[in-house]
C-alpha cells in the first residue's frame, strides 16, 4: 500500500539535512562555549589576584600613595576613561609606528642576509652591537638630536624590535624544503620567484613567532619613549603621576599599558591562525 501523502511529508522532514540556521546556531554556540572556555580560568585567576590584593591593602591599612587598592585603580579608570584612552591611542600610535619600522628595516636585511653569507657576516654583528647598546642611555641623546614628539619614539622602538625579528627572519628564510628548492631552481626559476613561491611562505612560522615577542615590546619601547621626550602618552602620565604621588592614575595607565600590549599579542595570534592554517603548528592545536 503506498503511504500517504501526510506520512511522506513526515519522513522527508526527519530524513532533511539540518537548515543553514540551525547549523549557524549550533557553530555558535560552540564558539561561545570554547570561548569561555578559554577565557574563564584567566579572569578567575585575576579576579582572584585582585581579591588578594584588596584584602591586602585593607587589612594591612597600607596608603594609597604606596599601594592604591584594585577599587582605587578601577574608580579612577571609570572618573575618566577618556583621558586613558586618549594618552593609550599616542602610546599605540608610537609603538606601531617604531614596530613598522624596525620589522621592515629588520625583514629587508634578513632578506640580504639570507642570499649571503659574506653580507650575514658582515651585518650580523653590527645587529648585535645595536640589541646590546642599553636604551636608556641612548633615549636623552636622541631626545636631544630629534627634539621632543614622535621620532624619539619612533627610533627607540624601532631599535628594540630590530633585533628578534632579524634573526627570525635570516632562520626562516633559510628553512626552506630543499627538494623544493632544487624543483624551481630545475624549472629555471628567477631568485625572485623562489622567494615569493618558497622562502617566504616558509618563513612565516618565524615570522610570526617573532612578531609575537616584539609586539609586546613595542609598547615598552614607547614608553621608555615617552619618559624622556614625550609630551603625552601613557609613558608620560607614569612619570607624572609617580612624582606626584599618584599611584591610582598610574596604576590605571599601567593597566591600560596591559590592555594595549594584550590586545596586540592576540590581533597577531588571530593573524597568524588565519594565515598559518596549513602549517603543523596550527593544525596540531
Amino acid at each position: 500500500m503506498s503511504q500517504s501523502i501526510a506520512e511522506r511529508s513526515q519522513q522527508m522532514a526527519v530524513a532533511a539535512p539540518p537548515s543553514t540556521a540551525a547549523w549557524d546556531t549550533r557553530r555558535l554556540r560552540r564558539l561561545l562555549l570554547a570561548s569561555a572556555r578559554d577565557l574563564l580560568p584567566p579572569f578567575l585567576a585575576l579576579a582572584l589576584a585582585a581579591g588578594i590584593w584588596e584584602a591586602w591593602v585593607r587589612l594591612r591599612d597600607v596608603p594609597e600613595y604606596l599601594v592604591p587598592a584594585p577599587s582605587a585603580i578601577a574608580g579612577r579608570l571609570a572618573e575618566d576613561p577618556t583621558f586613558f584612552a586618549h594618552q593609550g591611542f599616542i602610546t599605540l600610535y608610537g609603538a606601531l609606528a617604531g614596530f613598522g619600522l624596525g620589522a621592515t628595516v629588520a625583514i629587508l636585511l634578513a632578506v640580504l642576509m639570507a642570499h649571503s653569507r659574506f653580507l650575514e657576516r658582515s651585518l650580523f654583528p653590527l645587529a648585535i652591537m645595536v640589541k646590546v647598546t642599553p636604551i636608556v642611555a641612548i633615549a636623552p641623546l636622541l631626545a636631544i638630536w630629534f627634539g621632543f614628539g614622535l621620532m624619539p619614539k619612533l627610533f627607540i622602538t624601532a631599535l628594540i624590535v630590530f633585533f628578534p625579528v632579524m634573526v627570525n627572519a635570516v632562520v626562516g628564510f633559510r628553512s626552506v624544503n630543499p627538494w623544493a628548492l632544487e624543483l624551481l631552481h630545475s624549472l629555471a626559476a628567477s631568485p625572485w620567484e623562489v622567494f615569493l613561491k618558497l622562502r617566504l611562505p616558509s618563513s612565516l612560522p618565524y615570522l610570526f613567532a617573532a612578531f609575537k615577542v616584539s609586539i609586546p615590546l613595542s609598547v615598552i619601547g614607547a614608553v621608555v619613549a615617552e619618559w624622556f621626550s614625550g609630551q603625552e602618552g601613557l609613558g608620560r602620565v607614569i612619570q607624572v603621576s609617580n612624582s606626584n604621588l599618584d599611584m591610582p592614575t598610574a596604576f590605571g595607565a599601567i593597566i591600560s599599558l596591559t590592555v594595549l600590549g594584550i590586545g596586540l599579542y592576540l590581533i597577531i595570534s588571530f593573524l597568524e591562525r588565519r594565515l598559518l592554517s596549513w602549517h603543523e603548528s596550527a593544525i596540531s592545536m
